[in-house]
């Protein structure tokens, strides 16, 4: 399910503010902004596509604040939504999340999902050490796409 009208705008512009927050490192402001939109969405609140998107917006929160266990848990809740299965972002933040605590068989994996869904592009922002990982993780193919 989707949001409707005025809700779905209100919400959109809150992650969007969210997101603007966590790019000048205001962690703690954007914290706020996604708690907000997610106190917004009607419950069950997995089944509304904005959830997956909010919960992106704490996990990243999270990953930048270093704090990786709470990301994890986050972002892995976020997995239950609609439309989470396959969102590159999702799977990179996971991973890292996975990575940072040590988990490098989970952390493998949603690397490669990310991997799968955003190519090299998605890891090009991103510190170096987790595309170096999934290299080390996974064997390249004959035709070189690394």
């Amino acid at each position: 399910m989707e949001l409707d009208g005025k809700l779905a705008v209100e919400v959109k512009e809150i992650c969007d503010e969210g997101d603007v927050l966590i790019e000048i490192g205001e962690l703690d402001h954007a914290f706020r902004n996604f708690s907000e939109a997610l106190s917004l969405i009607p419950e069950p609140r997995e089944e509304y596509r904005e959830t997956a998107g909010i919960l992106a917006g704490l996990g990243d929160v999270y990953f930048h604040a270093k704090s990786f266990a709470q990301g994890r848990e986050v972002l892995s809740d976020a997995m239950h939504c609609t439309g989470a299965i396959g969102n590159p972002f999702l799977h990179l933040r996971l991973g890292q999340c996975q990575l940072e605590l040590d988990n490098s068989y989970r952390a493998a994996d949603e690397l490669v999902r990310a991997y799968m869904g955003g190519g090299k592009e998605i890891f090009e922002r991103e510190d170096p050490k987790y595309f170096i990982f999934l290299q080390g993780q996974i064997s390249p193919p004959a035709s070189g796409i690394w």
